[in-house]
């Protein structure tokens, strides 16, 4: 006998922001950022500093930035609380490198920037639910993927664009199909202010 009724709802949601920030970066700031001493990573190449908002070059980057992440904590999480950008660091992947599956530690929200413009085809990036290997995986058939069953999420990004996203999600980016290097600058942020209770002897100040 079939069900009367049917109703798949969702339990819970994982935030992805995709906000404009173009209007904050000048042909200065986008030179200053590909100027930075970069080193080798470990498929890509990543910046020797790993505080570049700390550069005053860079503040109006930074500001659009903080901005975002002020809303993200007030209409995404929900909290009082400040979130505020620990480590910030630039990206470049030469053509035909990506970037691992990987997600970050000591961190609560993670971003990536598109300063850059994006060369053609753009690289995507790959969210992925599962945080670790997965000894039974049920795929579902393709033309029955939906936000309850799929694995994978994926995002093209845009010049000018940020992506927040909750620090522990996988990640990782395609190779770049493009003759020319693919450059972002990507960044973590924590909370700051006080959390839980005095009187629960709960109280954290961070």
């Amino acid at each position: 006998m079939r069900p009367q009724t049917f109703d798949v709802q969702p339990l819970f949601a994982t935030p992805l922001v995709r906000a404009d920030l173009s209007a904050a970066i000048t042909r200065e700031q986008i030179e200053y950022v590909k100027s930075l001493k970069m080193i080798r990573n470990r498929d890509n190449l990543i910046s020797e500093d790993l505080y570049i908002f700390r550069h005053p070059e860079l503040q109006a980057i930074k500001d659009a930035v903080d901005a975002a992440l002020t809303r993200y904590a007030k209409d995404v999480m929900g909290i009082e609380q400040d979130l505020v950008v620990t480590q910030s660091w630039s990206l470049m992947n030469p053509p035909g490198i990506g970037m691992h599956s990987h997600s970050h530690s000591n961190s609560m929200v993670s971003g990536s920037l598109y300063y850059h413009s994006l060369p053609d085809p753009v690289s995507r990036v790959f969210f992925d639910r599962n945080a670790m290997y997965q000894r039974i995986e049920l795929l579902p058939v393709s033309d029955r993927r939906n936000i309850f069953n799929t694995n994978i999420n994926v995002i093209q990004p845009r010049e000018g664009e940020v992506l927040l996203f909750p620090s522990e999600i996988n990640h990782m980016i395609e190779a770049n199909g493009a003759s020319e290097p693919r450059r972002a600058i990507a960044f973590n942020a924590f909370i700051k202010g006080t959390i839980g209770d005095y009187r629960d002897v709960s109280q954290l100040t961070v």
